[in-house]
């Protein structure tokens, strides 16, 4: 379905613009079916609810896509966690009321698998929301993307017409993705540790814990590409709905595709003090596969193509 509208683009506002999604979103041959405004934090505070009002009566969007938030890793999330609740809250509420508010009848709302219970059985399904006590780790930023995600259910509930709808997705990686060691996910942290022991001949990489620890990951244009179909036909997009691989690998997997992509044929050691997370969290995409949607692109592409990233972006 063509996103145009008449004699113009239908007009997305996307927030987070800046941020591995939202570039992501923007470099996808589908993002040229939209006029999309993606104001940096500097042109749109999200935690000024006036401001956002304002914003939306001023550009009138057809559809706003949320993917703005304050994120971080452990440390961070332990150390701030009266901001990343505080924050995360605002900027959900006054995006989503804001559109409310102005007449915006799309919204398409993204979340993360950390809303879902800690103790949650694999794979993890959509309707456990709520059933569970969350990571203590990342408390904060998931109850402030559950209050997001119900505050668009509960849109749809008094007005089913209102298209407010989110998609709950892996975890991610890719281009645009963070590679300093201090603030990078587990994949882009991977590549930068293979190929610097493959720069200086180091003949061996150590793993945290015993490497069977299984994780999902999802190529972030791929993403893209399932958040720019949803956007074109919100009408058939479950109310929630996981986007995923519907599979997991391990962490030591993780490792030797990575050495492979690289070429680096050194060892691996295992550092069995270090903490290892959760064993597995892993999405059910029942939901996702009546969509008719999968993931296109395999692991090692998508090493490869983020290693490409890597290596252009001027990190190694």
């Amino acid at each position: 379905m063509s996103a145009g509208q008449g004699s113009r683009k239908a007009r997305m506002l996307l927030t987070g613009g800046g941020g591995l999604v939202g570039r992501n979103i923007q470099e996808h041959p589908r993002a040229a079916d939209w006029e999309i405004l993606a104001p940096r934090s500097a042109a749109l505070d999200l935690t000024d609810a006036a401001a956002v009002d304002a914003y939306i009566a001023r550009h009138q969007p057809d559809l706003v896509v949320h993917a703005a938030g304050r994120v971080g890793g452990i440390q961070a999330n332990m150390a701030n966690p009266v901001a990343f609740l505080d924050e995360n809250t605002a900027i959900g509420r006054n995006i989503i009321m804001g559109a409310h508010r102005g007449g915006v009848r799309k919204f398409l709302n993204l979340a993360s698998t950390c809303i879902y219970p800690r103790a949650a059985e694999n794979p993890l399904r959509e309707e456990m929301v709520l059933t569970g006590t969350l990571e203590p780790t990342n408390e904060g930023y998931a109850i402030a993307k559950i209050l997001a995600l119900r505050l668009c259910e509960y849109i749809r509930r008094e007005d089913e017409s209102a298209q407010y709808k989110t998609l709950i997705p892996c975890n991610l990686y890719g281009a645009h993705d963070k590679f300093d060691p201090k603030h990078s996910h587990l994949l882009p942290a991977i590549i930068h540790k293979v190929h610097q022991a493959q720069k200086t001949g180091e003949q061996t990489v150590e793993i945290w814990g015993d490497g069977t620890a299984r994780r999902e990951f999802m190529y972030a244009a791929d993403l893209a590409d399932a958040v720019l179909r949803a956007a074109a036909d919100m009408e058939s997009l479950p109310d929630s709905m996981n986007i995923g691989l519907g599979q997991d690998h391990s962490i030591n997997d993780y490792y030797a595709t990575v050495a492979e992509v690289i070429g680096w044929h050194g060892n691996f050691s295992h550092d069995l003090s270090k903490p290892v997370g959760m064993k597995q969290k892993l999405c059910a995409t029942d939901r996702q596969d009546h969509w008719g949607w999968q993931a296109p692109t395999s692991l090692r592409d998508g090493i490869a193509q983020t290693y490409r990233h890597y290596l252009e972006s001027g990190y190694a």
